[in-house]
């Protein structure tokens, strides 16, 4: 495979990218094929069968998969071979997730096991310390939780009361506090904890449930994913030996929110899985279904949600698997020494932070649509809990909260954003000063477009990002440093770059397709792009405008708007046909249909 640019994070909203210079999903090799059907042929064999034994919380059960899990790999995708693991690349270790994401509250369990349970001491950990725990994290013979939230530390992680003394003799740090909201918290053996060293030094700890002063609070009662355990985890006075004190005193926030930017994209990955699941489940529903003398398939409301669906699913696949593909060439270029050093490790993958926050947030919000419209499909059995849709609905709803809320991760990206352009890490600035002439200049009746399938589209991609460029410059200048505390301007900034990211991941995948395999091979994909942007560009210029009215008044504000008018006008696709177009794909394979 030719070697992909490697661009800056974020710097997708300054650069027009080219369909060659980044990674899709069609590009998966026959090895990255075979993986995904081990994590997915163990999901339908051992998971799907004992759905009602794992939602029981049955520990013994859960226990004996993470060993099954172990022995053919599973568990280990992150972990180098040195340590017993699979040493898998991030588009690997993606792959997986999203087949274990079909796998219900096991796919929590696992992810926590495998991602922020592990990746701390595989990033950060030192030789002594990587030797002693990953070869049993991955055989399962050990299960691992990761302990950062407190009850006045959840956004707001760095405000942890949780405290760590050295003690007298000096071997020991000795903590206490109480972490809450731990996934396997009931079942883990081994614990990644937070606490200040001397009250105020943000500090990452290694802990064995055996050390003492260790003791697991009872099992929430949770609205879903009921199979995992969700406990608090108190310590009090625990002992900590000096030697598993991880990192470096005083630089936990370096491993909290570098990890934090793994499991957001993991957690971007994990449900495109669960999305999949629900388009099928809806087609197949949609197929026996009969009302007014014919299947509900055949009504095109019902087509038109199949289709949504779909379409959705894919951006979040593609945008997933592009971040994924960018992260894992950033740490590619990196030497022996520097992929050892967890201070590189944390630059490769702070890098890439806005992408991440978008794949959690967009995502995440795929599957609540997917999960929506599910019950919606099932109509009044999609509210029983004998079928699918009612679980996979409850399920769903909590990674909008995991690795951050959405509303968090919707301030870290315009917030990133903004911070490397002043830095200079990325062009924004030049860019900024530049863009009001650049589109008072521009003449949307004099743009020469070539024959390509989606020439119009990527335009329009362009014209977005012009948009977005418009919009920061002038909250910047009006707003200045005080833009981070107008969370509502902010927010409206995230969703516009969230939307960009989508588009263009989408528009991508669809003409690399085109370029290699046709325009035959490529019409799905293209109605799918087709589709999404005709939707997004709307959405994209009302945001835009309500900026701009809070920001503007009087002439001012009209003239800014005829500008946006100016970016956002273009000739409406019919998107229905393309829409049944697709449905029709899903209906008769009953199945995600890209």
């Amino acid at each position: 495979m030719p070697q992909r640019k490697i661009f800056s994070g974020g710097e997708f909203l300054v650069s027009e990218i080219l369909p060659g210079e980044v990674f899709a999903p069609e590009d998966f090799s026959r090895e990255h094929r075979m993986i995904y059907g081990t994590a997915n042929d163990f999901v339908k064999k051992e998971i799907l069968p004992n759905i009602e034994l794992i939602e029981e919380k049955d520990e013994s059960f859960v226990r004996s998969l993470f060993r099954k899990t172990g022995e053919i790999g599973l568990n280990g995708i992150d972990i180098p071979v040195e340590y017993g693991g699979e040493g898998m690349d991030k588009i690997s270790t993606c792959l997986v997730t999203e087949a274990m994401g079909a796998g219900a509250s096991f796919a929590v369990s696992h992810s926590s096991h495998t991602g922020i349970g592990t990746l701390p001491i595989i990033f950060f950990g030192n030789e002594e310390q990587k030797k002693r725990y990953l070869p049993k994290l991955a055989t399962g013979e050990i299960i691992a939780a990761y302990c950062l939230t407190e009850s006045s530390a959840g956004s707001d992680a760095l405000n942890s009361q949780a405290t760590a003394v050295l003690s007298p003799d000096g071997r020991n740090y000795i903590l206490n506090g109480e972490k809450i909201f731990i996934t396997n918290g009931g079942w883990a053996d081994v614990f990644i904890i937070y606490a200040k060293v001397d009250g105020h030094k943000f500090t990452g700890f290694i802990v064995e449930r055996t050390f003492p002063g260790v003791s697991s609070g009872p099992e929430e009662r949770k609205m879903g994913i009921k199979g995992s355990s969700t406990t608090s985890v108190i310590l009090k006075d625990c002992a900590v030996p000096v030697e598993n004190l991880l990192f470096t005193i005083g630089q936990g926030h370096k491993i909290a929110f570098n990890v934090l930017n793994v499991g957001r994209l993991k957690l971007g990955a994990s449900v495109v899985g669960p999305s999949k699941t629900a388009i099928a489940e809806a087609a197949k529903y949609a197929n026996i279904r009969e009302q007014f003398g014919k299947k509900i398939s055949s009504f095109g409301m019902i087509k038109s949600k199949l289709a949504d669906m779909s379409i959705r699913t894919y951006m979040a696949e593609s945008l997933a698997y592009r971040t994924a593909a960018a992260i894992e060439d950033k740490l590619g270029v990196l030497d022996e020494r520097a992929k050892k050093d967890g201070t590189e490790n944390a630059k490769a993958i702070e890098e890439y932070a806005i992408e991440c926050s978008i794949a959690k947030i967009f995502g995440s919000e795929c599957l609540d649509f997917c999960a929506d419209e599910l019950v919606q499909i099932f109509g009044g059995n999609g509210y029983i809990a004998e079928y699918p849709a009612e679980r996979i609905y409850r399920d769903s709803r909590i990674n909008r909260i995991f690795e951050g809320t959405n509303e968090i991760n919707r301030l870290l990206i315009p917030g990133t954003f903004i911070k490397r352009g002043l830095q200079n890490r990325i062009p924004v600035m030049d860019a900024l000063k530049t863009i009001e002439n650049e589109i008072k200049a521009y003449d949307p009746d004099n743009i020469l477009m070539n024959d390509s399938p989606l020439a119009i589209q990527r335009h329009t991609v362009e014209l977005c990002k012009k948009m977005l460029l418009f919009a920061t410059s002038s909250a910047l200048n009006k707003l200045m440093a005080n833009i981070g505390e107008e969370q509502e301007i902010m927010a409206l900034l995230a969703d516009i770059i969230i939307r960009i990211f989508a588009m263009e991941s989408g528009l991508l995948r669809a003409e690399k397709l085109s370029v290699s395999k046709g325009e035959k091979k490529a019409e799905y994909h293209i109605a799918a792009v087709k589709v999404y942007i005709n939707d997004a560009v709307p959405e994209i210029a009302a945001m835009t405008r309500q900026i701009f009215a809070f920001i503007e008044e009087g002439d001012a504000l009209a003239a800014k708007y005829k500008m946006v008018d100016k970016l956002s006008a273009k000739r409406p696709v019919n998107t229905i046909p393309l829409r049944r177009f697709i449905a029709e794909k899903v209906i008769k394979g009953q199945k995600y249909p890209f």
